[in-house]
């Protein structure tokens, strides 16, 4: 799974169940009794646990590395979904995970309030993390710092189409009263981070939607021949230069704060040493930066190892 299809599975529109499912690496269970934090390693050994798209395997290797270099002998367990991971890192087979806020804080509310739960996430970030914080204290976890990396919904438009209209901004596009067609998936009619919101917060004139996916070629693709206007895809989509494609600023913030930041296990890595490793990390990592790693894993082929290493040591996070 690439880091498209997560934000469709994950937050494209709404927070919604995904599909069960499991990998290890190494053939290693998640239902060991978890790690010996006494043993290996200077400090002692953890596991993080990455979710199975590129975006989540990257950020485990730049934590796992991170660490390493922290004192820590750490491993990285691939885990399909939130479903699978989270109820690990409460019980501590799992360490320290790195998620969304927004998306993390709707899965926790859901989980302890009900399907029908008033969200919590807003485009705040600083209220986000900390309804995030009270969800997750009193199941012994620790959420640590965010920072400005996000992963978030956001909507597209072809070069052309942007420079016609003189668009940057989806208020922009909304002031053109140009009718668009969305490339998206069908639940965009009614979800409201899609199309509904984007005609109440933008008065953007949708003409209909085109259900071709989240973030999916084939949507890209029909943005980019002109049958459609706008696509839905995310902030770290690394193909849009590749369709001649171009962002559109969320400058009323329609979507929520789905930024980068650390889990973790209170009880088993809630140690300072871990906080401030992983918060160098954390501050220095940019959209941009995301954006950059995943293409040179989806396009490149490169192995997310290799990319989070050079990226470290380009940042003087740990040493070549």
């Amino acid at each position: 799974m690439n880091s498209r299809t997560r934000r469709m599975a994950v937050a494209a529109v709404a927070v919604g169940a995904l599909a069960a499912g499991l990998t290890g690496c190494g053939g290693d269970s998640l239902e060991d009794d978890g790690p010996d934090k006494a043993s290996g390693g200077g400090k002692g050994k953890l596991v993080v646990g990455a979710a199975g798209f590129t975006e989540a395997k990257v950020l485990g290797e730049l934590y796992k590395q991170v660490l390493d270099n922290a004192g820590y002998s750490v491993s990285v367990k691939t885990v399909e979904n939130r479903e699978i991971y989270e109820p690990q890192l409460e019980k501590g087979a799992i360490d320290i995970v790195p998620d969304y806020a927004a998306t993390l804080a709707e899965f926790l509310n859901v989980k302890e309030n009900g399907p029908k739960a008033k969200p919590v996430a807003s485009a705040d970030v600083g209220a986000t993390v900390a309804a995030l914080e009270k969800l997750a204290g009193p199941r012994g976890l620790k959420v640590l710092p965010a920072g400005a990396a996000v992963d978030q919904n956001a909507f597209a438009v072809s070069t052309e189409f942007a420079e016609k209209h003189d668009l940057k901004t989806l208020s922009d596009l909304g002031r053109s009263g140009v009718k668009v067609k969305i490339a998206a998936g069908d639940e965009c009619e009614t979800r409201p981070f899609c199309a509904p919101g984007l005609k109440k917060t933008y008065g953007i004139d949708v003409s209909g939607i085109d259900p071709k996916g989240v973030g999916t070629t084939q949507s890209k693709q029909a943005v980019s021949n002109g049958t459609d206007q706008l696509v839905l895809t995310t902030t770290t989509d690394a193909t849009l230069k590749n369709f001649d494609l171009v962002l559109l600023e969320d400058d009323k913030k329609l979507q929520n704060a789905d930024n980068v930041l650390p889990v973790v296990n209170a009880k088993d890595a809630g140690d300072r040493a871990i906080a401030d490793a992983l918060g160098k990390l954390t501050e220095t990592l940019t959209t941009d930066d995301l954006v950059e790693l995943n293409r040179k894993v989806d396009e490149e082929r490169q192995k997310e190892a290799d990319v989070a290493t050079e990226y470290l040591e380009s940042k003087g996070l740990i040493k070549k």
